[in-house]
């Protein structure tokens, strides 16, 4: 057996970085611009104005190494962080596996996730401008529950959009942003003119993150001094989850320990590249080389079954165009409970890396066998994860059996982003025996893809 080594790496308050880490800086090829859908020029950071506070629109295009953590987030931050690293030593001996498992939680705040790293200076760059309130979207309901707490502390007025199937597979989610002070609308919804088109020609719809999307941008730039929030996707989301994987290096090496492999659940690319981060830049940089491998839903495989293209972030084609892996704006996921990872396309960073060959690796699983595996460390380690983190529990797993069969004694080290108490009506279908693993058609897929805009010139 390897070395012994604490069950849980911990940090003390003094130790949460007071920079964020900004692995654009350390790229040598950037993402694509993005476009504006007014002009289909490159977008610059005043095109964003309108959508996001101005400070946040500096980080989207910075290309500073490290940006400083105001005082009053890391005052917030300082009631959830720093979050520990586990060992998962009982899911080791399970597997039989001479590869040392490693996990970041990030789950033990009301939140129940991540999310919260971001949610916090993003309500907090609005009110300092001055904004009166905030508008979003949320699929499972991390976010929306995330930016809820956010603004309840720094008094903000918030409206968020739910996509429709976890508005009603998550009630109890629901409660906990209206006990925060938040008002919640199923997506689509009947208050916005996208919203009205879409159940128009399809009332029975379902949803997405796209239309969520659509509606909270729409009720943001048509209602006088409101701004957007979005918890995913974008390089200032990235750039404030940063912290998760500048937190976990310095936790590895307090045991001697570097990641042969970095796994993360992969729907929009917080997760990912939040936990990437400080592994990443040395990747980049030449100083080490794990593999990083990104783990979707093979019911909304933007990575494996997308294409690199440009094509709008929501539904209604009112934000700007994007460089990325994506299915179409159009396309509409199954409704798999990881409501998370329902979104047809991935961040830009996330998608040049992986273009590039950067990010190693990206592998799609069915959702049964995201709750084989979740079911599976939940009894062995404890704890009850999310569908979403659950993905990257289902790849670390197949890694440390992999490394069993070509006996090598590797280190890994993935994502365990939220905890999965809200999320008992999918564990209930699992338990039941109704759960399936769902994969779109070629058909499917092709449709959303065919529906992608081309942009003049590019």
């Amino acid at each position: 057996m390897s070395k012994k080594v604490p069950n849980r790496i911990l940090l003390t308050e003094d130790q949460i970085p007071k920079q964020w880490y900004n692995v654009r800086a350390d790229m040598k090829e950037q993402p694509d611009p993005y476009i504006n859908p007014g002009t289909m020029k490159p977008a610059v950071a005043e095109d964003f104005y309108p959508i996001f506070a101005e400070e946040l629109c500096r980080q989207e295009f910075t290309m500073e190494r490290y940006v400083d953590i105001p005082e009053e987030v890391l005052e917030y931050y300082k009631l959830y962080r720093p979050s520990p690293v586990i060992r998962a030593y009982n899911l080791e001996r399970l597997l039989d596996t001479p590869a040392k498992i490693y996990y970041k939680y990030e789950g033990s705040n009301t939140s129940g996730s991540h999310k919260l790293n971001s949610a916090v200076p993003q309500v907090y760059y609005n009110k300092k401008q001055g904004i009166a309130r905030i508008t979003t979207e949320t699929g499972a309901g991390q976010w929306g529950t995330a930016l809820s707490m956010a603004c309840a502390y720094f008094d903000m007025p918030l409206r968020i959009y739910m996509v429709k199937v976890s508005y009603e597979q998550k009630p109890y989610r629901k409660e906990v942003m209206h006990t925060y002070g938040a008002d919640v609308f199923p997506s689509p919804s009947d208050t916005t003119n996208i919203g009205r088109a879409i159940l128009a020609k399809d009332p029975g719809n379902t949803g997405s993150l796209g239309t969520a999307i659509s509606e909270a941008v729409e009720m943001a730039v048509s209602t006088p001094n409101t701004r957007y929030s979005l918890g995913s996707v974008l390089n200032q989301v990235l750039l404030h989850q940063s912290i998760i994987g500048m937190e976990a290096k310095t936790q590895l090496e307090m045991v001697d320990e570097y990641p042969d492999y970095v796994i993360g659940c992969s729907g929009g690319g917080s997760n990912l590249g939040g936990l990437m981060s400080a592994f990443m830049q040395d990747k980049l940089t030449g100083k080490a080389n794990a593999h990083f491998i990104a783990v979707e839903p093979s019911a909304c495989p933007s990575f494996t079954r997308g294409v690199y293209a440009y094509d709008f972030c929501d539904v209604g084609h009112i934000t700007p165009l994007a460089k990325m892996y994506t299915l179409g704006s159009s396309f509409i996921p199954t409704s798999i409970h990881a409501g998370g990872l329902r979104y047809h396309g991935m961040s830009p960073i996330l998608s040049k890396l992986y273009h590039d060959g950067i990010l190693d690796e990206a592998r799609a699983v069915g959702q049964k066998d995201v709750f084989d595996a979740a079911v599976l460390f939940a009894k062995h380690e404890s704890i009850l994860p999310a569908p979403e983190s659950a993905h990257a529990i289902k790849a670390a797993i197949d890694v440390a059996l992999e490394c069993k069969e070509r006996g090598e004694a590797k280190t890994i080290l993935f994502g365990l982003t939220g905890n999965g108490y809200f999320d008992l009506a999918a564990y209930a279908s699992y338990n039941s025996g109704s759960m399936e693993n769902y994969a779109p058609t070629d058909e499917d897929i092709e449709k959303g893809i065919s529906e992608i805009i081309k942009v003049p010139g590019l």
